[in-house]
Parts: C-alpha cells; sequence; structure tokens
C-alpha cells in the first residue's frame, strides 16, 4: 500500500514538474539521492566521479522527464540513467570491460568454493579483506558487475534489475550466478584459511 502510495505521489511530483514548478524536481529525487550516488560509487570507486555521475544522472532526468513513462517506477529510470553515465565513464577509462558475454551459454558450472555469503564476520571486519573484496569487484566484467551492484548492493529484485539494464531477468539471473562463480575464485585463496563458516553472514561492501 505504502508503494502504491509513494508512486501516486511521484506522479503528482512529475505532474508538477512538467507544468513548470521546478521546485518540485528536488522533493522528487531527494529519497534516491544516496541511492544513485551509492550505485555510481560502487561502479567507478571514485568519490569525485561518483558524485559528477550522480549530478549529471539528475540534470539528464529533468532535462527528459517528459519521456519518463509510468509503466516503469521513477526509480528504476533514474537509476538506469545514472548506471549509463557510469557506464560511459568506465568504457573510455577501461575498454576491455566491454567483454562481450554470451547470457545463452549454460555450461557454467559452480565452483567448489567457500559461499561468498557466508564468510565469518570476524574476517570481514579486517580492513585488508574489505579491500580484496573491492578489488575482485572492480575486476568483474561490466556487464557482471553491473547486475552484481545492483542486484547485491542496491538489493533492486530480478524485474527492477532486468528493466534497469535492458535485458531479460534469465540474463540477470545468469550473469549473477557468474558474478558470483567469479568473486569466488578470486577470494578463494586468501579467505581459505578463515574459521568455520556461519551461516546469515553478509558481505560489508562499503
Amino acid at each position: 500500500m505504502q508503494s502504491q502510495d509513494n508512486e501516486r505521489d511521484e506522479a503528482g511530483l512529475i505532474a508538477e514538474v512538467l507544468a513548470g514548478k521546478t521546485d518540485a524536481f528536488h522533493d522528487l529525487v531527494r529519497p534516491y539521492e544516496r541511492s544513485v550516488y551509492l550505485m555510481a560509487l560502487s561502479m567507478l570507486r571514485n568519490e569525485a566521479e561518483a558524485e559528477d555521475v550522480a549530478q549529471e544522472a539528475f540534470i539528464k532526468a529533468y532535462r527528459n522527464l517528459g519521456r519518463f513513462r509510468s509503466e516503469a517506477r521513477f526509480s528504476t529510470w533514474l537509476i538506469a540513467i545514472a548506471l549509463n553515465e557510469a557506464r560511459a565513464r568506465l568504457r573510455r577509462k577501461e575498454p576491455a570491460l566491454t567483454d562481450s558475454i554470451d547470457d545463452q551459454d549454460g555450461s557454467v558450472v559452480p565452483a567448489q568454493l567457500t559461499d561468498w555469503r557466508e564468510i565469518p564476520s570476524e574476517s570481514l571486519e579486517r580492513a585488508e579483506i574489505r579491500s580484496l573484496i573491492r578489488r575482485a569487484l572492480e575486476s568483474l566484467p561490466l556487464a557482471y558487475r553491473e547486475v552484481f551492484v545492483l542486484r547485491e548492493l542496491e538489493q533492486r529484485n530480478v524485474k527492477e534489475t532486468a528493466e534497469t539494464l535492458g535485458i531479460t531477468s534469465a540474463s540477470v539471473k545468469m550473469r549473477l550466478h557468474r558474478a558470483r562463480i567469479m568473486l569466488q575464485k578470486q577470494l578463494a585463496p586468501q579467505l581459505a584459511s578463515t574459521s568455520p563458516l556461519k551461516r546469515g553472514r553478509r558481505f560489508p561492501w562499503f
């Protein structure tokens, strides 16, 4: 019910902005400012660039608000704009991240490695472990990193992630699956000596 109320409120704010009440745009995007910034930071690993991407995303969202269609959630549309901005910057700096991928290939089998969700909390509190995790995330091919950031860091569901990236839900699941495998393979050697596993732990990505 609250989600429906929020969508109605957003629809009203969008109508106000389009009618010329520009101040309403700040109220429209305020709930998502932190989310947009953190998503950009997760992708770029640079605070200044993340701020630039967030600012550019809000500017583009304002300029193109008339093109927004209510079939999608406003937050999904806004995150997609920010993601495209971050993606463009990454591709200029790291062309190798644009390696092609085949989402139809079902031959990938998970390696027998430590579950990425089950690393002991005492290890996760160590700064060097967090650094290893961040570097592993940065090394992912762009397409896999995007899905991982949206699903695991932004906590967006499969449908929202698919809409944001313009891919199918099946592709989201496959890319997330492969991203986890890649992270496991990179992190397992460094984390092999950790103490007995505990269920229900999550990575402190930041």
